[in-house]
Parts: structure tokens; C-alpha cells; sequence
């Protein structure tokens, strides 16, 4: 049993700046019982993607946690971008916030793009009476960013549940906005260094024990840490721009609220010149330093992930490819672990940028053909 400590609890936990260190379930902490676990995703988002709209479903995918972050209205929380999708965790007391925030989003979605998106709320207490736990760790991706690691299978059973039906968040009314302030995706995507954008998704085989699975873990970010940068598929000084941004008319889409459609696409075109000016020249504006900014996007990008297994979009060569792929065949022969690769020629990156002139803002990498979802979708056809 994990006793409430209240809205406190993930405060408490101290961030690693060590991301192979995580690994073990000696890292991860226990959430409280009286905690809810939310989840969303789109519906049959490998459709989706096949029709060309990778870069809405990450959009309609990192909505999710930039409704609730505002919802919270700046205190911490965990959650974790599964490229179509996100789940989060908050306290009993917040349960009111993330029903609201759900439920505008699912409505949004369909408005705005015609896209079904289903949500639920599980009670962590549930997810252990069924078999499962529910831990969470805190991973320092620089001294302005961290983010959320979850471990003890309880998300998958909660999206399970959620795509059975059960613990349903329904649509908001019709006129219902969510608070998307922030959310952003204005950068050209990304060329791989090394010849392969390659998304992973790497799960234990139920009932594998778990220091079992820590060592498959282990050897793939063994071989990782062999790539140049560990495999960051983000460039150190950041993405490259471009005018106008090729994400514009998505994001103007995504955030004009009760404007004009229009009149959001010249808003955001008049403010992206200026920012494309500055991280032209490299001039600052008052507090905002673009080279600053720029490298920061690289240190906070979220590009490798614990969520109840091991994600990761890695800038990878053949051969350190074909190396991870052996070791996660023989985990996979041996009954440890389900696994898929996919390989893209980008990545992208999908922000939330609370302000340009602190270092708190976060940025969700991808591969820009759909990586996350693609490799999942190959997991479940082994």
C-alpha cells in the first residue's frame, strides 16, 4: 500500500540526471493509492499517420499534457508523450482538473480535425487490486527540465481499460475550449547524423521478472551510449528554422480558440518572422537570447523515455542497429521482452513553451513518420 501524502508527493522526489542510473525498480517510487491515473490517445492513429497526418497526431498527441499543464497552472505532475497520446498522474484533490481538461480535449480533436480521441481515469488503488503497481521517477534532462519515468506495468492496464471502454472521460459540450497556451511546432524536422531516425518501443513480456528486464534495458543503452551524443537526434545547437515554420498552419489550427482561423495564421505569421530574424542573426531581445533558447531545446528534448519500457528516438547507424536488434531478439527468443523498431528518414520535435526567456520549456521528440506509434503497431503484429 502507498499512503497519500497529498498534492506534494511527486515534489518530494528528487530528479537523476542519470537515465541508464533509472534503471531497476529500486529508482521508482511508489504512487499514492488515492491517485488517478489519466490517459488518451487517438483512435486508430496508425490510420491516421497512413493518411499523412503524423505531424497532427503529435500535435492532437502533446495536447494532452499541454491542457493539463495549464490546468494545474504550474504545479508539477508527472506524465509521459506517447506520440499519439500521453497518460499523467495527479492526486485526488486534482481529479476535477484532469475530468475538465480530458474532456475539452477529446471534444477539441474532433472539432478541430476529425480526429476521435478517447480518455479515461483509473484509480491507482484499482491498478494494484488488479496485479499491478504504479511507480514513478523523475529524470533531469537539464537543470530547467525533467521529466516523469513510470514503471510497474499499471499505465499499460489503465490504457488497456481505457480502450475496453471502462473509467470513460466523455466529451466536453460542444463550445468547450481546452487551454492550449504554449503548445507549439514550428521547427523543420530533424536529418539523422548517422543515417537513421529509429523509434523504439521495448516492453517486458508479462511476468518477467524485473531485474530481467533491467538488464535487456541495460544493453540496448549500453549501445546507445556508443552513438555520438548517446544518440540525440537533436542537433546540440538546436533545430533548424525556417520561414514560415512548416508546422504554422497545424498550429494555427490547434490554438486559435474563438479567433478566426485566419486571424491566428497572421498572428503567428507576423510573430515567427520576428523569431526567425533573431535566430538569423543571433541578435537578442531583452531577456530572450535565441542561441541560448535554441541550444536549450536540445538539452530539454524528451527523446528517450521509461513508460512501463523503454522508448526511445535515437539518430543511429546501421550497424549500432543491427547490434540493439540482436540483443532485443535474443530477450524476445528467451520470452523477456516485446519489442518494435521503426525507421524514418526525420524526427520532429512538438514544444510546450511556457515562455522564451526561462529554460522550462519542453520539447517531445518523435520520428516524423509516425515512430512511436509505428513501432508500437509492429509489437502488436509479432
Amino acid at each position: 500500500m502507498a499512503p497519500s501524502v497529498g498534492t506534494g508527493f511527486y515534489d518530494s522526489i528528487t530528479p537523476s540526471a542519470d537515465f541508464a542510473g533509472l534503471v531497476g525498480r529500486d529508482r521508482f517510487t511508489p504512487l499514492p493509492d488515492d491517485w488517478v491515473i489519466g490517459t488518451a490517445d487517438i483512435v486508430d492513429s496508425t490510420g491516421e499517420i497512413a493518411r499523412g497526418r503524423y505531424k497532427t497526431v503529435n500535435m492532437v498527441g502533446a495536447s494532452v499534457i499541454s491542457a493539463m499543464v495549464n490546468a494545474m497552472a504550474g504545479r508539477a505532475f508527472p506524465y509521459v508523450f506517447g506520440g499519439d497520446g500521453a497518460s499523467f498522474a495527479v492526486a485526488a484533490a486534482d481529479i476535477g482538473q484532469a475530468r475538465a481538461a480530458l474532456a475539452a480535449i477529446r471534444r477539441w480533436a474532433d472539432r478541430e480535425f476529425g480526429i476521435e480521441m478517447r480518455a479515461a481515469l483509473v484509480p491507482v488503488d484499482q491498478i494494484r487490486a488488479a496485479g499491478h503497481d504504479v511507480r514513478v521517477a523523475r529524470f533531469a534532462a537539464s537543470a530547467g527540465v525533467d521529466y516523469a519515468m513510470f514503471s510497474g506495468g499499471g499505465l499499460s492496464w489503465a490504457e488497456e481499460q481505457m480502450k475496453s471502454g471502462l473509467h470513460t472521460v466523455d466529451p466536453a459540450p460542444a463550445d468547450t475550449l481546452p487551454d492550449l497556451t504554449g503548445l507549439s511546432c514550428r521547427w523543420s524536422n530533424l536529418k539523422p547524423e548517422n543515417g537513421i531516425i529509429l523509434s523504439m518501443v521495448v516492453v517486458p513480456v508479462p511476468g518477467t521478472p524485473g531485474g530481467a528486464f533491467a538488464d535487456v534495458a541495460r544493453r540496448v543503452l549500453t549501445l546507445a551510449q556508443g552513438l555520438a551524443r548517446e544518440g540525440h537526434p537533436v542537433p546540440q545547437q538546436g533545430p533548424s528554422v525556417r520561414y514560415p515554420p512548416p508546422g504554422l498552419t497545424l498550429e494555427a489550427q490547434a490554438t486559435h480558440g474563438r479567433k478566426p482561423l485566419l486571424l491566428r495564421k497572421l498572428e503567428l505569421l507576423a510573430g515567427n518572422l520576428l523569431a526567425w530574424m533573431f535566430f538569423r542573426t543571433g541578435v537578442r531581445a531583452g531577456d530572450f537570447d535565441p542561441v541560448h533558447y535554441a541550444s536549450m531545446v536540445s538539452a530539454n528534448a524528451d527523446f528517450r523515455k521509461f513508460d512501463d519500457g523503454l522508448k526511445m528516438t535515437l539518430d543511429c547507424d546501421a550497424a549500432t542497429r543491427d547490434r540493439i536488434t540482436e540483443v532485443l531478439d535474443t530477450a524476445e527468443t528467451r520470452g523477456l521482452v516485446r519489442y518494435g523498431l521503426f525507421e524514418q528518414d526525420e524526427a520532429m520535435v512538438t514544444c510546450f513553451v511556457p515562455s522564451v526567456t526561462t529554460d522550462d520549456h519542453v520539447h517531445f521528440v518523435d520520428g516524423a513518420a509516425g515512430g512511436y506509434t509505428q513501432a508500437a503497431a509492429r509489437i502488436k503484429l509479432a
